[in-house]
């Protein structure tokens, strides 16, 4: 999962670009050959949704394939060289030169091929694609057949979810080259002990080796460094730092650390990434950063904007995290799935709290039993490689396994006794213990919608509730949802004694639509709601977090109550223009200058 780098040993070769591209709606592709070459290919971008590319894609999700040549460089000869995916929706598999080297099933989370015995070192190498994005009810996240959001929700395509269920190659398509002895995973924690920071690094080579290597933290008063002894492939070392910069988002500061390895003298390998050195606990009905109170100012998001919809826009990136800062911000969800590891990286840098979310959304527990069984495992490995993905980024403080899910049915009281109850406690469990026991260092939570069992929220470290009374419930009545909304969290952490946050509350607005007295759909009436629902959170100090719903509006399926084809509960319309929330939230918290 070590994002590919170029350095002195190791090579990276980013395909982004134009490729070829054609549909396969027959699903012959694969018989007819299609691996050694498109017979009537079309050119597309990557990365980018095929959805927002052409006229004729927009609902299309069954299989299609991608086809591109590169030379691979003759300096790589006798290295190992892997072909890395960023992030195919949803399911896909590889070819070079026509032989088959790799799938992968699970959108939104990198998988690499070994390639080395397949390139062609004398002439141009074909690599072919196929991506299959069918929403099926075995998936996750599951197609609406197997059963999933209210009726109110249901539209075209058929999603259980209120977002558009992007299909492509979403993220950098990248070839790289490594040593046969390489560092194939390293893992860092960091603790604070009296002012002292300490950096725990594993590391672990590409085989069951025995031999040295050196760890090089670069400090404001030089090198910090240590000796690392491997054992049958793996190492152990600790760095202190004395009077350690403590990242937060008053200062994100990051230490580059370089872990290499040697071999006969030599340095076989090296690979740098940049360390923050903050602890994260949650401590009764507090959540802390570095010991001290921490309150989550944010929103969720969603990837997307017009043309290359979830495909990676790193002027985007920089945009949304300026906006962020320009509002006040501090925080966000990567709902409802694994964001750009480059997004991850920018929030490392820009002092940015994450909620890093799996894409185990629109689960339900009233389904055959087989296809729970599947869900459940497509969730377990999502978490592995959520987990292997991202634990080294300062930026995320907490894993979120699960967003929404829920038992017979959607968002109705739950019946403790009713068996698919029992069935998503025993599911849910195993998400969290999974996530638990891959890091111990970071809380786990599941949001959670109207009427999930307590049984349920009790798994969580933080209790993430999203709630829209004054809007789905209580509709036009602001004053009264925010009434029932201060009921229930006194209740739940009367009953739990947690910290509990807001990851989830907004109301649908169409921008430049006012109305006095405020009116549903209306930036009066959007403010009114964000209002009534901060004051309640302030009046509450085990509320730890707000996070609206949402940053910016965005595409969803098509449905009657979705004009547009849209959910404009975004603060910024999808364009990224401040609706009069923006504005609002801005003056309530604290925010700075644009840029």
């Amino acid at each position: 999962m070590l994002y590919p780098q170029q350095n002195r040993i190791r090579q990276a070769l980013d395909l982004s670009g134009f490729w070829q591209f054609q549909l396969d709606p027959e699903g012959v592709g694969e018989a007819e050959g299609w691996a050694r070459g498109l017979p009537a290919p079309r050119t597309i971008a990557v990365p980018g949704s095929w959805n927002e590319q052409f006229a004729d894609t927009r609902d299309y999700l069954d299989a299609a394939w991608y086809a591109t040549v590169v030379e691979a460089p003759p300096s790589w000869r006798g290295q190992r060289v892997f072909l890395r995916v960023g992030s195919a929706n949803y399911a896909a598999a590889v070819w070079v030169n026509g032989a088959p080297v790799g799938a992968h099933e699970g959108g939104h989370l990198p998988f690499a091929c070994d390639v080395t015995e397949h390139l062609s070192w004398d002439g141009p190498t074909s690599i072919a694609i196929r991506v299959d994005n069918t929403l099926l009810p075995s998936r996750v996240p599951p197609g609406a057949a197997g059963g999933g959001a209210a009726g109110f929700l249901r539209g075209y395509p058929a999603t259980t979810f209120d977002f558009f269920p992007y299909a492509g190659l979403h993220r950098p398509v990248i070839l790289y080259a490594v040593p046969p002895l390489h560092l194939a995973d390293v893992t860092v924690t960091t603790t604070v002990e009296d002012g002292t920071g300490v950096v725990r690094v594993t590391a672990r080579a590409s085989e069951p080796w025995a031999g040295a290597g050196a760890l090089t933290l670069a400090a404001e008063t030089g090198p910090i460094t240590a000796a690392l002894a491997f054992a049958d492939g793996r190492a152990e070392a600790t760095l202190r730092v004395p009077g350690a910069r403590l990242w937060g988002p008053g200062d994100p500061h990051l230490y580059p650390l370089t872990v290499a390895l040697h071999d006969d003298g030599r340095v076989a390998d090296t690979y740098t990434l940049e360390v923050g050195i903050r602890t994260v606990e949650v401590r009764g009905d507090r959540l802390l950063l570095n010991g001290e109170p921490i309150f989550l100012k944010g929103f969720g998001k969603h990837e997307d904007f017009p043309v290359n919809g979830r495909g990676l826009n790193l002027p985007l990136l920089v945009k949304d995290n300026a906006l962020l800062k320009w509002i006040g911000a501090n925080s966000y969800r990567t709902s409802h799935y694994p964001y750009a590891e480059e997004a991850l990286r920018l929030a490392d840098r820009e002092g940015i709290l994450i909620i890093d979310e799996t894409p185990a959304v629109g689960l339900g527990f009233a389904d055959d039993e087989g296809l729970i069984r599947q869900r459940r495992e497509q969730c377990l490995r999502q978490i592995d490689e959520l987990v292997a993905r991202d634990k080294n980024h300062p930026c995320v403080i907490g894993w979120c396994v699960a967003n929404e899910p829920f038992p017979a049915a959607f968002g109705q009281p739950a019946n403790e006794d009713d068996p698919a109850v029992k069935i998503g406690l025993d599911f849910l469990d195993a998400l969290a213990a999974r996530a638990r026991a891959l890091d111990p260092t970071r809380p786990v939570t599941i949001s959670a919608l109207h009427g999930t069992p307590l049984s349920w929220l009790r798994l969580c470290d933080i209790v993430c509730l999203n709630r829209y009374y004054g809007w789905y419930t209580q509709a036009g009545q602001p004053a009264a949802g925010t009434a029932v909304l201060a009921r229930e969290l006194d209740d739940v952490h009367a009953a739990l004694g947690k910290p509990l946050a807001l990851t989830e509350f907004g109301a649908d607005t169409i921008a430049g639509h006012h109305s006095i007295p405020p009116e549903m759909f209306s930036e009066e009436y959007q403010v009114e709601f964000l209002r009534g629902y901060l004051d309640v959170a302030a009046a509450r100090p085990f509320v730890v977090g707000l996070h609206v719903w949402n940053f910016a509006d965005f595409k969803t399926a098509q449905g009657i109550i979705r004009p547009g084809g849209l959910n404009q509960k975004g603060v910024f319309t999808r364009d990224r223009r401040p609706k009069m929330a923006a504005h609002f939230l801005r003056e309530r918290w604290g925010g700075g200058a644009p840029g």
